[in-house]
């Protein structure tokens, strides 16, 4: 289940008005909201990489692997690439959207596959530009349909051999998508107050209605809460915030890799 962004805007505001310090706008808590969001997200990566180089425990629930990778699973999907040969030189370019329909930001790519119109699915193997084009001049490394190359430059995939087309079959991307902002949506209420907008945030509609809960898994909830304060010292412009937002996420990070 996702965090609500509800109970961390409510949250925020508490702890923030307890003591009368200050207050932060619903835009000023979308913006910050987006950006830890993103922190929280990317973050992920760099502590796989680093538990995968230590021992983990076997015991149920308590393998970091497992439960970073669970985190990370939320945003993987996959989609078809649509094929141009405009130019003199073809290529695949990846989804904007993907198996669902959803229109999706690619963070990171994964395996690529061809699908021929009759057989099986064949992985592409991932090529700097040097190997791509110097493997091709010997029969025994060259590229061929059951053996396939790509090279990923500028958003495109460059398929080798160049009999792959999409008449001879389709190119597929298994990614991670960067997750979609959180929305604390809103109305004005008779005394000028903002009202939370229970809807579901509709980007289409302009202006913007309703509101999205943060895509992250709810055990980030109090993770989320403590760095959306970090960033709300500093817009109110209270150094004790900071310091203490700081401090407990900074306990955190110290205790997960420990």
């Amino acid at each position: 289940m996702a965090v609500n962004v509800n109970t961390v805007y409510q949250t925020v505001l508490l702890i923030l008005n307890k003591e009368q310090r200050g207050y932060i706008t619903p835009q000023e808590f979308n913006d910050v909201a987006t950006q830890v969001q993103l922190e929280i997200f990317e973050k992920y990566f760099e502590d796989l990489n680093q538990q995968i180089r230590v021992p983990q425990t076997d015991t149920d629930y308590s393998d970091r692997i497992l439960n970073i990778d669970e985190k990370i699973s939320i945003f993987k999907t996959s989609g078809a690439c649509a094929y141009d040969n405009a130019t003199a030189y073809p290529f695949w370019t990846l989804p904007s959207t993907d198996i669902y329909s959803t229109p999706i930001e690619l963070s990171r790519l994964g395996a690529v596959t061809f699908q021929p119109t009759n057989g099986e699915s064949v992985e592409l193997q991932r090529l700097q530009r040097n190997d791509f084009y110097n493997i091709q001049k010997s029969k025994l490394t060259k590229s061929t349909k059951n053996f396939p190359t790509y090279l990923l430059e500028n958003n495109r995939l460059f398929v080798s051999p160049t009999t792959i087309t999409n008449t001879s079959g389709s190119i597929n991307v298994d990614f991670i998508r960067t997750p979609l902002n959180p929305v604390w949506g809103f109305t004005v209420g008779g005394l000028g107050q903002y009202v939370y907008d229970f809807s579901n945030f509709d980007p289409t509609v302009f202006p913007n209605t309703g509101s999205r809960d943060f895509e992250l898994d709810t055990t980030e909830q109090t993770n989320i809460i403590m760095r959306v304060l970090k960033y709300s010292g500093v817009i109110i412009n209270d150094p004790s915030i900071v310091q203490a937002a700081a401090q407990d996420v900074a306990k955190k990070e110290i205790n997960e890799k420990s």
